[in-house]
This record gives C-alpha cells, structure tokens and sequence, in this order.
C-alpha cells in the first residue's frame, strides 16, 4: 500500500458502521481533496463472517475484533460495537499497541472513560468521540476548539433522539407514552429495551462527556442526578401548554461559584425558548460563554449517516495528525468540584391528585411553607376520576425542600396517587 494510504479496523457494522462504509465509499474523492490521503478499511469485525456484507473487495472480515490490534498495518481502530466488555478490552488494547482510536462509545466513556482517557495522554494517542454525544451535531469539537477562548456558563441540551420524539408524538399528536413508545420503536428510534433512553441514562453518559470537554473536570457519571420520563403522564403535557410550556428531557449542567452543577430530569421549558421548537428525534445543544454569548446547535441526534459523519469527521482529523506527527493529547482531568444536586434551585411544576374535601389547599399550602417554598401559581382543575388535579407553579426552591414536602404530604394522607414534580427552566 501507499505510503499515503491511512489503514484502519472497523469493529461494528451495525447501523452506524455501515453508514461509515457508505460515507468512505460515497465521498471517497472528497476525503482526498480534504486530507491528501486516502482511507483504508483493512478489516471488519462481525458477529458472524458468513453473512454476506456489503463491504469494499479488499476489506477481509473477521469475527475477533482484537486481531486488528495485532496488525502493524492499522493505524486506526474504529469502535462502533457500543457496550462495555469487548469494546472496552480493544480500545485498551489498541491504545497499548499505539493506535488511535475513534470510538462513537457514550456509555463507555461515561463510565469507564478516565481510564481510557489517561491511557491515550501516556502514549501520545487520541481517543475521539465526536459521534458520541448528539450524533451529528459537532459539539465536542465546538467546545474542545472552537470556544476554546471562552468560559462556559452553562450548558442545557435535549441529548436522547428518543425521549424528545415520544415527548413531540404526546405534545403534538396527543398521543399516550405507551403509543408514542411503540411508534418510537417501530421506526427504529427506541431499542426493544428502552431502559437507557426513557430513563435517562444515555442522556447522562453524554452530560457526562460535556461536562468534561466544558471545564475540563472528570464529573463521574454515578454522581450524576437522573430522572426520566417513563411514564410521562398526557395530563401533564396538557397541563404544561396551557401555562405556557413545552415538557422537555433535558440534561443541563452549569458552573457556579467554581463548582458544577448537573443533572438530567424533566423540564418545563418556556415555548418562546428555541428547545422548545426541538421536535423529533432531533437534538438540540443551548451553550452560554462568556465571550461568545449564547449559541445554539440543533440537528438528527442520531441514525446511520448522520452520526457516521461525525465519526467520519474524527478519522479525517486524525489522518492529518498521523502524518503531520503532532499528535493529539487527552489531558488528565482533576476532580470536578461538584454541587450537591439536593441544594440546586430552581423553580418547579407540581400536580397533585387530592381528594375533593374543605382545607385540602390550605393543608398543602402549609407544607409548602413549613419548607420555605412560595408559590407563584395555583390552578384548580376539573374533578377527574381519580381525585382533583391541583397545579402548583413555584418560585425558586431546593430539590432538598420539594422533595420534604412531597414526602409530608404523601405521610399525611392529603394526595390520592404519587405526585408529579417537574423543574421549570429558566430563560
């Protein structure tokens, strides 16, 4: 081969992967023009080698992805098997043997990454991630280099393709969760386990990851707070638009007074805020810098070729680096100084289900007070079937004090079912 030729390993061919192998093959001539290389995919690693597969001729397939590792021809590995057994193993060992890898891995990185990370900063070696957070939209390169000049003041974003289109189906549509989930899965937005997306966890893996590229801090993914939608109530989505809100899955963290606040929940976001027009399985990143001011990136958070793009965009950054011998070096991250979820303030949405009696308001409302927490709203709806919902909008409170209050009030036989609280950002 060419002395010009860039040797890479595909582990993964999968829908991501096979998006790569379509981008190579499709912008072949392009990639040149921008590198002066050209790509070579030498190995495939599969499951299973006799289905046949839609790969260039001189691409062998092989069923153990570390066998790549071995080969000095690879310069790169390309991880797109996702999980955390053998990927974790070849990127380890690829790193160990002085190949760079590109890896599109969010739970991976999220919680095994430091690891990783310190590896690839030992042996001069990158370990990119673009695809990893967002899909398509290039945010780590946007924070990495881009606002590299800025101080980050927050960071606020719809980071799961899936939550954001069963919450668009039930806002738009009117359609229930189980209905939007089943049409989520069925257009291949929602794995049959939905676990990582309706919960919130694979938005977490990439707060995680943001978090690191915005202050560079290692915020470990276990201490991260996390709520998800299951279960999201239609009432709530109605209840929400007639006050003028849009709920929404949000993963936001900020820095306050040198410490960092995160988390992932629920959020009733004002209709005039650009998130709130996030439709689909789209995604959506709001940035505040301190130079830059505010900036928004929107695009697919997910599918075949548009995070094949961004992958395909870490392989070409670092075809330049190989022969240019610069390298690229993943720092050491210190600690992250980090807020105690439990004392981050916010105002909140509340619906309680309450039985139709006298005093019911005004117990409720002596609870609130017990804790501190003023009201700014108060709605009374209609009697459902199942009790009188009670709307409550707050002014700024601690996780710590609702969560009191709830807790009162669910001890003291005032509400009829488990309550709903939501936080309300602010714009």
């Amino acid at each position: 081969m060419s002395v010009q030729d860039v040797v890479i390993g595909l582990a993964g061919l999968g829908t991501v992967g096979s998006g790569l192998v379509t981008l190579l093959r499709d912008n072949a001539t392009e990639i040149e023009r921008r590198t002066g290389k050209r790509i070579i995919v030498k190995y495939v690693a599969v499951r299973d080698v006799t289905i046949k597969r839609d790969i260039p001729e001189h691409t062998k397939l092989i069923d153990n992805p570390l066998l790549m590792v071995e080969d000095p021809e690879i310069q790169v590995i390309v991880e797109l098997m996702g999980g955390l057994g053998i990927a974790h193993t070849l990127i380890k060992e690829a790193l160990l043997h002085g190949k760079s890898v590109v890896t599109a891995n969010k739970a991976l990185l999220a919680e095994k990454g430091e690891e990783l990370f310190a590896l690839a900063e030992e042996k001069n070696l990158s370990l990119a991630y673009e695809a990893s957070v967002a899909g398509g939209i290039p945010i780590v390169q946007t924070l990495k280099d881009s606002l590299a000049g800025n101080k980050i003041k927050t960071v606020t974003g719809i980071l799961n393709g899936t939550s954001n289109y069963i919450l668009s189906q039930m806002s738009v549509n009117g359609t229930n969760f189980d209905e939007a989930l089943k049409s989520a899965q069925e257009l291949g937005f929602a794995e049959a386990d939905p676990t990582l997306d309706i919960d919130g966890f694979d938005a977490a893996h990439k707060l995680k990851l943001l978090i690191r590229l915005a202050w560079g801090v290692h915020y470990p993914y276990e201490k991260l707070s996390v709520q998800g939608i299951r279960n999201m109530n239609a009432m709530d989505i109605n209840f929400a638009h007639s006050l003028g809100y849009t709920i929404k899955l949000l993963g936001q963290t900020a820095q306050v007074n040198g410490e960092i606040e995160a988390g992932v929940s629920p959020y009733l976001v004002p209709e005039k805020a650009m998130l709130a027009r996030v439709d689909g399985a789209f995604n959506a990143i709001h940035i505040n810098g301190n130079a830059v001011g505010s900036l928004f990136l929107h695009g697919i958070g997910a599918g075949s070729l548009p995070t094949a793009s961004a992958v395909l965009g870490d392989i070409m950054s670092l075809v330049k680096d190989i022969y240019d011998s610069t390298g690229y070096v993943m720092e050491k991250l210190p600690l992250a100084p980090m807020v105690n979820p439990e004392i981050m303030e916010s105002p909140w949405y509340l619906r309680l289900m309450v039985h139709d009696t006298v005093g019911v308001l005004r117990d409720i409302a002596g609870l609130f007070a017990k804790q501190g927490i003023s009201i700014s709203q108060v709605i009374q709806k209609k009697k459902q079937e199942d009790g009188v919902p009670l709307v409550f909008m707050t002014y700024e409170t601690s996780m710590k004090a609702m969560k009191q209050a709830l807790h009162e009030m669910e001890n003291s036989n005032i509400l009829i079912s488990k309550p709903v609280a939501y936080r309300v950002l602010e714009v």
